[in-house]
């Protein structure tokens, strides 16, 4: 009888969500929304790699070549610094609403962007849809973990991965094609349709409650937190590039953050109702997620996003053709997400993906350590996979365990919190390997180039920024010296990287593995007053 009752429980667990203790959504209904949460998640995926492509011609038509990189930093700072704020105030004022005016905010920053007329109003515009941006993947996110149970929970979010994973290739490719085309400004006109099917589809089928009661924003924390993350990625865009790591611009905005940072945990222990309260991170759940989410976004953001340089600089790749060579990377990203998402669901373990893989990803990392000029694109395909599906395995585990270990008052803010610390540590690693990586150029180059020979100060950024026919055109002495240089850079590189998979692998051993809920109630006792079918499992 025991187990009759369990095969119904599963199958039930599948067909029917019960929301929040409400009224509950139809397998159909979660098929739907999620289809529209997906449109949403790639209107964010797809926005850093699709304004990649275009920025040289961004430049040719509106000019501030200086302010170049703020057309992706102005974007990056505004959705990283309000995260945290979106996750709390969807906690407070539900989820539905708010997952719209996050939708309109970036079609606002999209349009208004497309319409930009010099480099400063596209850099203000950009950073009005990064308030859209973080706010999409924030409340994506978070309104999975309010209509799907815990337990089915791991191959939608596989899904999501694979989103991520299509939009790093689609992306150049989407980019390439409509500034070609069209013109550079259709990048940004086309998340319109996108934009609005997605705003249609939740507005009509999903139902969330509202908590209409009072509540208290902390406004001050807020600021807080968003002063010290602009401070802390402004040091990681402008370290090493714009300005000397030792220069006094760089460390005054180190002091000035660190400040920021204590001034915000002040406020949080004594704020009624803290952005992001402490006491989450005596749940070990939470606080371990957070770590791994940041070591893991550190890695994988940090490294993998030189791979296409090597592509364009070493093979002479286009933008398009070097996103088409990343198919591998992405394959491996699919199929590892979707597929563990999908164990996860069946068995209700999570733990030992982020185990397994991180250590896939430094198998890799060490293969593409060994990456030269002349290596066959099967051999590069091989190492792309491998290190991909390491990727898969592990980049979805985080926010489940989080929402799975947290009461579900916490659930927005949580996850928003966890994100934040992945999304951080992908911009910190970006920095710290791109420094290596510009500063083993300017060690190896004028070892390989013969005496006599000058190589111009800014070679080495200009191997990492500069366009494949640019390169090109050096001298063949500087030309060839410059590919070896890169190659044994990248080596140099991925090496770095290792030690952080590492560290992955043992932080993974402290992620406290707690059953699978199967239903998404608040509580167990809500889940008994309202006579809902199933009950939360512990």
């Amino acid at each position: 009888m025991a187990q009759t009752k369990s095969s119904f429980d599963e199958h039930l667990s599948a067909d029917v969500a019960p929301v929040n203790g409400g009224n509950p959504l139809t397998h159909r209904q979660i098929l739907v929304v999620f289809s529209a949460l997906m449109l949403g998640m790639l209107l964010a995926a797809l926005d850093q790699t699709i304004v990649a492509t275009a920025l040289p011609t961004i430049v040719g038509d509106l000019g501030g070549l200086n302010h170049l990189s703020w057309v992706v930093t102005a974007y990056l700072l505004t959705s990283t610094a309000v995260t945290p704020l979106y996750g709390k105030v969807s906690d407070l004022f539900g989820r539905k609403t708010l997952f719209q005016i996050a939708i309109v905010l970036f079609l606002l920053g999209s349009v208004l962007s497309g319409l930009s007329q010099n480099m400063a109003e596209l850099i203000g515009f950009r950073a009005i849809q990064g308030l859209g941006g973080g706010g999409i993947f924030s409340m994506v996110m978070a309104i999975i973990g309010d209509i799907v149970p815990a337990r089915d929970r791991g191959k939608y979010q596989g899904l999501i991965g694979a989103v991520f994973a299509a939009a790093s290739v689609l992306g150049p490719l989407a980019g390439g094609f409509l500034t070609d085309s069209l013109s550079w400004r259709w990048i940004f006109y086309v998340n319109l349709p996108i934009g609005i099917v997605a705003f249609t589809v939740t507005a009509l089928v999903l139902k969330l409650p509202t908590n209409r009661s009072h509540h208290y924003i902390d406004f001050l924390g807020s600021s807080l937190v968003a002063a010290a993350v602009t401070g802390i990625l402004l040091i990681t865009v402008w370290g090493g590039n714009t300005y000397a790591w030792t220069s006094n611009t760089i460390i005054g905005l180190g002091f000035v953050s660190v400040l920021l940072i204590a001034a915000f945990i002040l406020v949080e222990q004594r704020s009624p109702d803290p952005v992001l309260p402490l006491r989450l991170f005596r749940n070990q759940i939470f606080s371990v997620s957070s770590i791994l989410g940041f070591v893991t976004g550190f890695l994988m953001f940090g490294a993998i996003i030189f791979l296409p340089e090597y592509q364009q600089v070493v093979r002479g790749a286009s933008a398009i053709k070097s996103g088409l060579m990343l198919i591998p990377l992405t394959l491996g990203v699919v199929l590892a997400s979707v597929g563990s998402g999908a164990l996860i669901s069946k068995r209700g373990k999570y733990k030992v993906y982020p185990i397994v893989g991180s250590v896939v990803v430094a198998v890799g990392l060490l293969l593409m350590s060994t990456l030269k000029i002349d290596t066959t694109y099967t051999n590069q395909a091989l190492m792309m996979f491998v290190t991909g599906f390491g990727i898969g395995l592990s980049m979805q585990v985080t926010v489940l365990a989080t929402q799975n270990g947290v009461e579900h008052k916490d659930l927005g803010t949580a996850t928003s919190a966890v994100s934040f610390f992945r999304t951080m540590g992908g911009a910190v690693g970006t920095s710290f390997f791109g420094s290596i990586l510009v500063n083993r150029l300017a060690y190896n180059m004028p070892k390989l180039l013969p005496k006599g020979v000058n190589v111009p100060s800014s070679l080495a950024n200009g191997a990492v920024s500069g366009s494949p026919s640019a390169l090109a055109s050096l001298p063949p002495l500087i030309h060839s010296a410059l590919l070896q240089a890169f190659v044994d850079s990248l080596h140099v590189m991925f090496l770095a990287a290792i030690p952080f998979a590492v560290l992955a692998f043992v932080i993974s051993f402290f992620l406290p593995e707690k059953p699978l809920r199967r239903v998404v109630h608040r509580n167990a006792e809500d889940a008994l007053k309202k006579k809902a079918p199933l009950l939360v499992e512990e």
